[in-house]
């Protein structure tokens, strides 16, 4: 039938489908059935057999569960080396047949747990009976490398941990829904094809399906859940459980499962991609953090109740920010990897995220982190310097005593798979038949997004319409299929999409403007289209289009890649995605450019065969070799290098709050110790300029008003100071130089530990410390009771780091030798004191006091410190028989060291906010924490 036969569909007005998720699956292509269109599971289908010409070995051929499982029941061990066996033949690489044998120090166990927000399926709840699992849209990749992980061509076991997902109720079976009708042409709302989308009535919102207010899920049906998991689909499935409530039976109820993803989906995906929300009264903003900490935590524990010594954990993406900080947090030499698959923004968009210190202390976790483009990477080492204080370049971060690997992998597809499902499947022949029927004649650009504005699909309308109306002839011959499927990141003001109008606003102008009756120009499908038909679309195509404004990975672009094998189609892709790097013979637009946009069209159109060619053999080449599979291998392989390269044990984790808080609410016996400069207060040039804000003398006055609390400042000023900021404080226990003088709480008297010791060494190192303040200006000397300081902060600090030195040098050849003292080099200064007297033994006093006077050592211990003099507390408190889980040793600020200490803080401002915890005073950084060990945030602590 030719054209000017063929019926033309009549327009119809319709709801946008992108508000209705049982109309989204609707064929483009005229002709087919209704059948071909049931979602296939692809986990389970095997694509072991005919794949298309191309390097095969890169990877496994498609996605397909596997526990790896022992098949004859032998041990994990044994399953190991007979994979190894299986495939050494196939990897010229060791590494990627054995990696215990490639790096034996780590002790690897052979088994990775990956951790992804949700599992691969929508899950839905049949009481009583098996639950329904379908498929779940998006992150195809991702799925991809899990699958691989768990196949017999990786050298890994695998588990999979993610959350379920929103579980419905599950549809009776004779309904048409669970038959699978709803979601065909023949009972959908029906759409035209042939023009575009009409607008929404902006009067009336679309009715959301009926859904039960809460689901109650006894144990025994999740049970049922996690065996089915494992039994139906291959590979072990971990899900990970966000309960509203847990009654005495344990069952679950689930309320308001969005909840989990508030916070992601809301603040960080939407300030990752440069944009920002309107301003509001913080309190929700408080409650979606809270929130997002009880998800991390929820997905810490999961992963620990399946975890052992040498265990892999791989992190994903923007949900699971504050995982890795966590899992170190529960055990320190854990070996971690995480990879962001959306954009980082640079640090000064980056600076307006409420919580951005926790986000990137909760990254900073990891071993290795990876990015998809290496601007996002340079975004994320500069943000760890100016926001955190860490040393940073291009090959990671020095942070909490490590080194933290910053890498660039860009993701791949499953190459062999898409080859399969485009070119192996009849139904996809069917559908390209019927859709080069339809468009006979004409050029084909094709674009596929979901329906949010960082996609940048309104720019794209604006640039094809330019294109029309620069270039006349091509107004008959250039047809643009845009298929849009809905998205849940994107808000929605008053129950309208405002992306979608105007998207659809911007169809029905181009239509207007340049369609006839016979031919509209622009074919606008806002739905979720079924693997056969979205395959066949790319087949066809003469042009993928894609200007997303902000894009971490694009999978759309390398898929149309594989699929333009025969035809050879240019891809234009904006240099704002992150596949737009590993794309180079793609044409890069600005999606902004509006007119070089139109311009790059044209170019793309009109290119010659033997050019397409060309560039397309170069794009098949780099998306049929950097597959998924070798996506997978090359991140574990360069995350093995790095565990094998930086010692790991020294890493010191940041102090976990919610652990703090609930241990101080289960003791009675508290001991607090902490320094002062540096730790209650920032480090300053004038020491005498160090005074403590009035936060910080309500935050000490209340916590050492409690009786069950015995709180002690030890520093190394002198009496009068501490005596002049501190001692109106009654309660206080004060200890000034490093332990040589004591005042007891309720006390006004001081007691000198060092009255009989000969002082006649401060003399002679007088003399020392004047000579080389003379040749440091800025430079001066304290004189206290006991110990002699040489500050030299204030001088230029290049010409100081000479002097101090030569200096140390001078006095441990002369003074050290003759007299029974110690040099010690401090932040900007250098101390000569007696070597008996250290914090380390007033540490040990007063754990020893404290037990001699109740008769019972402390339940709770917090130490806090920030430079090496702390370190002998730290020392003294690891050699006690103190409970360890007991005890918080915890070093202060941003400097890279390794510490005897436990845990780490940044800064004071972070010691204050903690201690101010457990006193019942929340800030917003605290509500994380509260959360946990509550199950919730009152609303008086928003």
């Amino acid at each position: 039938m030719s054209k000017e036969e063929r019926p033309q569909p009549q327009r119809q007005t319709t709801m946008n489908p992108a508000h209705n998720e049982a109309n989204t699956s609707i064929p483009v292509t005229p002709g087919i059935t209704d059948a071909a269109y049931i979602d296939q599971n692809p986990f389970s289908k095997d694509f072991s057999e005919s794949l298309p010409a191309f390097d095969a070995s890169a990877g496994t051929s498609g996605p397909q569960w596997n526990s790896n499982g022992p098949p004859d029941g032998g041990s994990g061990d044994d399953l190991l080396r007979s994979m190894s066996d299986s495939t050494r033949a196939q990897y010229p690489d060791l590494a990627d047949v054995d990696p215990r044998s490639t790096h034996p120090g780590l002790n690897l166990s052979g088994h990775i747990i990956s951790a992804t927000f949700c599992v691969p399926y929508k899950i839905a709840y049949a009481p009583g009976a098996e639950w329904e699992l379908h498929s779940r849209r998006g992150t195809s990749a991702l799925f991809d490398s899990f699958s691989y992980l768990a196949s017999t061509e990786s050298p890994w076991n695998h588990t999979l941990v993610g959350w379920t997902g929103e579980i419905n109720l599950a549809p009776p079976k004779n309904s048409a829904m669970s038959n699978g009708v709803a979601n065909s042409s023949l009972h959908a709302h029906p759409i035209n094809k042939a023009s575009a989308p009409i607008p929404l009535d902006t009067k009336h919102s679309p009715k959301d399906q009926q859904e039960p207010t809460e689901l109650r899920i006894p144990p025994e049906e999740r049970r049922r859940l996690e065996v089915q998991l494992e039994r139906d689909h291959g590979g072990r499935v971990c899900p990970v459980w966000l309960p509203d409530s847990v009654d005495d039976d344990e069952v679950f109820t689930l309320k308001n499962q969005q909840q989990w993803r508030r916070y992601a989906e809301h603040e960080l995906f939407t300030l990752f991609h440069y944009k920002t929300n309107e301003p509001a009264d913080g309190r929700a903003l408080r409650k979606a953090w809270a929130d997002y900490y009880r998800l991390n935590t929820a997905f810490a524990d999961a992963i620990m109740s399946v975890f052992k010594p040498g265990d892999i954990v791989l992190v994903h993406d923007y949900h699971l920010l504050l995982l890795p900080n966590m899992l170190r947090q529960r055990v320190s030499t854990i070996y971690v990897g995480f990879f962001l698959h959306v954009p980082f923004p640079s640090s000064e968009y980056y600076r307006c995220l409420t919580r951005r210190k926790e986000v990137l202390e909760g990254m900073l976790g990891a071993n290795m982190i990876g990015f998809q483009a290496y601007a996002y990477s340079r975004h994320f080492s500069s943000c760890c310097t100016r926001i955190l204080g860490f040393d940073s370049s291009s090959a990671g971060v020095d942070a909490f005593g490590t080194h933290i690997a910053v890498d660039v992998f860009p993701i791949g597809i499953n190459a062999g798979s898409a080859l399969l499902s485009a070119f192996e499947s009849p139904e996809v022949e069917k559908k390209v038949k019927a859709l080069k029927e339809l468009y006979a004649g004409k050029l084909i650009i094709v674009g596929r997004d979901r329906l949010d504005s960082v996609r940048g699909v309104a720019q794209k309308l604006q640039a094809f319409e330019i294109f029309l109306e620069r270039h006349p002839a091509m107004r008959d011959k250039v047809v643009l299929i845009q298929v849009t499927s809905p998205t849940s990141i994107e808000d929605q003001s008053d129950g309208i999409d405002k992306t979608a109008n105007k998207i659809s606003d911007l169809v029905s102008r181009i239509n207007g403007e340049y369609g006839s009756l016979s031919f509209t120009p622009v074919q606008h499908y806002p739905q979720y289209l079924p693997k056969e038909e979205y395959f066949a679309l790319l087949r066809i195509a003469d042009l993928g289009l894609i200007t997303s404004v902000r894009d971490g990975m694009n999978t759309t672009a390398l898929e149309y890649v594989v699929c333009q094998r025969d035809n050879h189609g240019p891809l234009i892709i904006s240099e704002f995605s992150g596949t737009a790097g590993s794309l180079g013979d793609a044409l890069h637009i600005n999606p902004w450019d509006l007119s070089g946009t139109a311009d790059a069209i044209n170019i793309a159109l009109t290119m010659t065969d033997e050019e397409k060619r060309v560039a397309h053999a170069q794009l098949y080449n780099q998306v049929t070799r950097n597959t998924v599979q070798a996506w997978t291998s090359n991140y574990l392989k360069r995350l093995l290098t790095n565990l094998s390269s930086f010692d790991q044990s020294s890493a010191t984790p940041l102090l976990d709050r919610a652990k703090l808080l609930q241990q101080y609410r289960n003791s009675s016996r508290r001991l607090f110790m902490f320094d002062y400069d540096g730790t209650l207060t920032p480090i300053v040039k004038d020491p005498q300029a160090a005074i403590p804000s009035d936060r910080v003398i309500r935050t000490l006055k209340a916590l050492a008003s409690d009786p069950n609390n015995a709180v002690w400042i030890i520093s190394g000023r002198d009496q009068a100071f501490l005596d002049e900021w501190m001692g109106h404080i009654p309660e206080l226990g004060l200890s000034a130089e490093h332990g040589s003088f004591m005042r007891h709480p309720n006390t006004a008297n001081w007691e000198n530990l060092t009255e009989t010791f000969d002082m006649s060494w401060q003399s002679k190192v007088l003399e020392v410390f004047e000579y080389y303040t003379s040749k440091t200006p800025g430079a001066f000397v304290e004189r206290k009771k006991i110990a002699l300081t040489w500050h030299y902060r204030r001088a230029e600090q290049e010409n100081a780091k000479v002097m101090v030195r030569e200096c140390q040098k001078n006095l441990e050849q002369t003074v050290a030798k003759t007299y029974d003292v110690e040099v010690m080099t401090g932040k900007a200064n250098l101390e000569v004191r007696p070597r008996f007297v250290n914090k380390g033994e007033i540490a040990k006093k007063l754990v020893k006091a404290y037990g001699s006077a109740t008769h019972h050592m402390p339940d709770f211990v917090l130490c806090l410190g920030d430079d090496f003099t702390d370190e002998d507390m730290f020392r003294s408190l690891n050699a006690s028989k103190l409970n360890r889980d007991h005890v918080f040793a915890v070093t202060v600020g941003a400097s890279n060291k390794q510490t005897l200490a436990q845990w780490h803080l940044l800064e004071p401002a972070d010691v204050i906010s903690a201690v101010a915890l457990l006193n019942g005073q929340s800030d917003s950084g605290n509500v994380g924490a509260i959360a946990v060990v509550d199950g919730g945030v009152p609303e008086s602590r928003l």
